[in-house]
């Protein structure tokens, strides 16, 4: 990497992505057209040090803090949501990948600075073993940011069963050359710049260090230590997964909705209300207040995400410290908040923005109807479906109610 990238300030890398917005904004429909965002975008990603944001400073990254992620993603979706949503995803997994894998895994994969990749929970490819490794057979849907990714974390079903006859599940890591990027992408409601194509695996063979078994992402357990914590020294290093996952959603789509209040700030300078007396909308006091409401529900949104990843940040040093453990329970808890701020940012667009900005900005290619449409994509993520369960077991386990978490574990709060 770079001579110097290390002293790239947070406050330096939020202001790069806010300088980038007129760009992303200008390019919104090309990326959208796409299906991912332009190669001009790319380097300027790379350029401004976005990727090696969560990156160990050992291989030359720039191991900034999650708040300061987020602070960028928000940032990068308040030019273009889609754009900000497949970057975000391609850089978010060097923070597991750092965390996790052995040394041996990671000296190959950061050594030559040139990391990014997609990942994808769903365990959707068979790993069988071979020669001292694993060969990958299956097909992945949904790889957000893989167009630009050199590598690809997942899942793959492993053989044999779990004592409880449920299936075994590793985690992996994959370089570019070991998959088929498909061409199925660009035809959803929207979020169509996302890049979040399939790939697919015929019989590509990744070493035996490349493969965790018995590891559910978005459940492994910290709480002894992680290879990342002994390596890095950083507490940040040895955390969990799921709130990171759904932080890495949040601040895009809080990025997007500020750029939905942004386009309802334009328009009402510039219409008048849509009934007498015809005056300017940023002098009628329903306009004022149909803004101030969203403004102010997006506003606190924000500041839940933002204080939901100081908290996973404390958590990650009171678990490295031994003061307190990283479990599931504070895991899921981080993750359900994270899940309430994107929840709450399309229903502040959908209800106090959309209903009245008017028709017109509903027209194909109006830059209000792309942002809501990303925005109604994301209301239906599957993140976001796991709302409720997420309620009911966070429940349980405050009532001390024994509640089996992804990796089988019980979590019973108290």
């Amino acid at each position: 990497m770079e001579q110097g990238r290390a002293a790239i300030t947070p406050q330096e890398l939020v202001e790069r992505a806010r300088a980038l917005r007129p760009r992303l904004i200008a390019e919104q429909a090309e990326t959208e057209a796409r299906s991912t965002y332009s190669e001009g975008l790319h380097e300027a990603f790379l350029e401004a040090g976005f990727y090696h944001m969560y990156v160990p400073k050992r291989y030359g990254g720039l191991e900034v803090d999650v708040p300061t992620f987020m602070r960028v993603g928000v940032e990068l979706g308040r030019g273009d949501m889609s754009a900000a949503w497949g970057m975000c995803l391609a850089a978010n997994h060097a923070l597991q990948v750092a965390s996790w894998f052995p040394r041996e895994l990671q000296d190959e994969v950061f050594g030559n600075g040139d990391f990014r990749a997609a990942s994808v929970a769903a365990p959707t490819v068979k790993a069988t073993p071979v020669g001292g490794g694993w060969q990958l057979e299956g097909a992945v849907a949904y790889c957000s940011g893989i167009p630009w990714s050199t590598y690809y974390m997942g899942q793959a079903l492993l053989p044999g069963a779990n004592p409880d006859g449920s299936p075994r599940i590793g985690l992996f890591v994959a370089p570019r050359s070991a998959f088929t990027i498909l061409d199925d992408w660009g035809n959803t409601l929207g979020l169509n710049g996302t890049g979040s194509n399939s790939i697919r695996f015929d019989g590509a063979v990744i070493p035996a260090y490349a493969m965790i078994e018995d590891c559910n992402m978005v459940d492994v357990r910290v709480e002894d230590g992680t290879p990342g914590l002994e390596l890095h020294g950083n507490p940040m290093y040895g955390g969990r997964a799921l709130v990171i996952f759904t932080l890495s959603l949040a601040c895009t789509a809080i990025g997007g909705a500020y750029q939905a209040l942004d386009i309802y700030a334009d328009w009402a300078h510039n219409k008048p209300t849509p009934a007498p007396p015809f005056i300017p909308r940023i002098d009628d006091v329903d306009f004022q207040r149909w803004y101030g409401t969203a403004f102010v529900k997006v506003q606190t949104a924000e500041a839940a995400m933002l204080r939901c990843a100081e908290e996973h940040m404390e958590m990650c040093r009171s678990n490295a410290s031994g003061e307190r453990p990283y479990t599931w329970f504070e895991d899921a808890r981080l993750a359900a908040i994270a899940r309430e701020t994107m929840v709450n940012v399309w229903e502040a667009v959908e209800q106090n923005l959309h209903r009245t900005i008017g028709s017109s900005a509903g027209k194909n290619g109006e830059q209000f109807q792309r942002i809501f449409r990303d925005l109604a994509m994301l209301a239906g993520h599957r993140n976001t479906t796991f709302r409720d369960s997420f309620f009911r077991q966070l429940g349980a386990m405050s009532f001390g109610v024994e509640s089996p978490s992804p990796g089988g574990t019980w979590n019973p709060q108290r």
